[in-house]
């Protein structure tokens, strides 16, 4: 019974060290990490099955262009998943940035452009000046009606 208990302790205690291991927290946050990893994994796997398909595998290995291939493909995505670990955890972004409320004010400013046609033609009146009220008279008299006609 004691050993039971020690070994779940050790087995604690062994979760609890992954989990502040900062490697392990980036695999776990890390999404693009994770691919590459799987990729990289999915592409080992298919270059291993061509190798033992029973061909020759010197044939495989100097002609097959998928082998060629998959190899190139586990080895690219293994180079960024290094480079990606050494790097270390990623800094979370800031919520709330410059470009964000400028966005937040420029979407509020046009609604409220669009809905109120005081603020709307304060705005065109700021960009174009003020419109003039235009009355027309005609200087011209009106027609009058021709010497044969008879009003109905």
């Amino acid at each position: 019974m004691a050993k039971k208990k020690q070994k779940a302790a050790v087995a604690a205690g062994a979760v609890e060290a992954a989990r502040q291991n900062p490697y392990v927290q980036r695999v776990i946050e890390d999404d693009d990490l994770r691919d590459n990893v799987r990729v990289a994994f999915e592409a080992a796997r298919d270059a291993y099955e061509r190798l033992s398909h029973g061909k020759a595998p010197t044939k495989i290995l100097t002609d097959d262009k998928k082998f060629h291939k998959d190899l190139h493909t586990a080895a690219e995505a293994l180079k960024d998943a290094g480079s990606s670990l050494r790097e270390g955890p990623k800094k979370k972004k800031r919520k709330g940035g410059l470009g964000r409320k400028l966005l937040v004010l420029t979407i509020a400013g046009g609604l409220a452009i669009a809905l109120s046609a005081d603020l709307r033609s304060k705005v065109l009146d700021a960009l174009f000046g003020a419109e003039e009220e235009f009355d027309y008279t005609s200087t011209t008299a009106p027609a009058s009606a021709p010497s044969g006609a008879t009003a109905a």
